[in-house]
């Protein structure tokens, strides 16, 4: 049992491991309990789920608090409080992705469990370069807070811009190379039928596998910003990747709730633009301004990431007051989209 107790990646297995277990349980309850048949998930539903992961996640912070220190919770808590944030960004072009496909509500849920499980992965990849590289490359975090400035101001400006899913290079790809089919077949990712050229049988591509690797590469997209925006609030890889990942698990259930009411936050990205801006300046400030130890105090960064994202949440609630758009509608949100992958 002594290896529990070894070190890796900075902390003992048996915290690693701890938390491993966490997320397989939950996505096993979630799958294998309240979602096990195909069905549609309501407002209410979705919301009280949402509440669930978001408790889950902040208790979570609390262990790290009394196990690590306040600063290491304070770091948590500001990492789960802006990827969640910024995970709000991806529900507008799943949205959009959902729309232009055409899946129906009842089954997005299948589409958006898979799409979870790999974004565990990938983000489980992207921070373990990332944690690697900037152990070895300190001056690699002044280039990833250089590249938060440009990425807040590029989406401030791009906020009210639209952007062509059709027109994603990756889904032009995907169907120059693979067979693809134009309607649905239930909640098949793939279906087999006769190839009309060759007379064969061939696997064909759904719709519903299309809007699955739309979202993947949307997160791809969004960790590019989402992983070096934490990398700048600490580089301890535990609480990068926790925090992460607490802040993913609950997209889903947020989605459904958030796809319903998109138009009523179209001003957040602005104050997401702002918070980018925001994270990648402290780290300048805090060489200047000659911080202890070179790091922003954790309790003012946390302050001001709340105060930047509730300012952006209540503006939005107040200019749209009245204002009812359809869930569809993304507003500027897939401009982001598009500055960041130069399509």
């Amino acid at each position: 049992m002594a290896f529990l107790f070894a070190d890796w990646l900075t902390k003992p297995v048996w915290m690693w491991l701890s938390f491993f277990g966490i997320v397989v349980a939950l996505l096993s309850l979630d799958l294998g309990v309240l979602h096990r048949k195909q069905r549609e998930i309501g407002i209410r539903e979705s919301l009280a789920l949402s509440a669930f992961y978001i408790v889950l996640g902040i208790g979570f912070g609390g262990w790290i608090w009394w196990e690590l220190g306040s600063e290491a919770g304070k770091e948590y808590v500001t990492g789960f409080v802006v990827e969640k944030s910024l995970a709000m960004d991806n529900v507008f072009v799943i949205a959009m992705i959902f729309s232009f496909f055409g899946i129906p509500r009842l089954y997005q849920h299948r589409v958006l469990f898979w799409g979870i499980l790999g974004v565990i992965l990938l983000r489980g990849v992207m921070i373990g370069v990332g944690a690697t590289l900037v152990s070895q490359f300190g001056w690699l975090l002044y280039v990833f807070a250089a590249f938060l400035i440009v990425t807040g101001v590029k989406m401030w400006l791009a906020a009210d811009s639209h952007y062509d899913i059709g027109a994603s290079p990756v889904l032009k790809a995907v169907r120059r190379h693979f067979r693809v089919t134009d309607e649905l077949h239930g909640d098949r990712f793939w279906i087999r039928r006769e190839d009309a050229t060759s007379g064969r049988a061939a696997w064909y591509m759904t719709p519903l596998m299309l809007s699955l690797l739309m979202v993947e590469f949307v997160d791809v997209v969004f960790a590019v910003d989402s992983v070096p925006a934490i990398f700048a609030i600490t580089t301890d890889p535990y609480i990068v990747y926790t925090s992460n990942i607490f802040a993913i698990l609950g997209l889903r259930a947020l989605y459904f709730a958030l796809a319903a009411m998109i138009g009523r936050f179209h001003y957040l990205k602005y104050a997401l633009s702002m918070l980018l801006v925001f994270i990648g300046s402290k780290i300048f400030v805090a060489d200047l301004a000659g911080f202890e130890g070179g790091k922003f105090p954790a309790d003012w960064g946390l302050g001001v990431t709340f105060g930047i994202l509730a300012g952006g949440v209540l503006w939005s609630l107040w200019k749209t007051r009245g204002e009812h758009k359809d869930p569809a509608d993304a507003g500027g949100a897939e401009a982001d989209a598009a500055q960041r992958t130069g399509a």
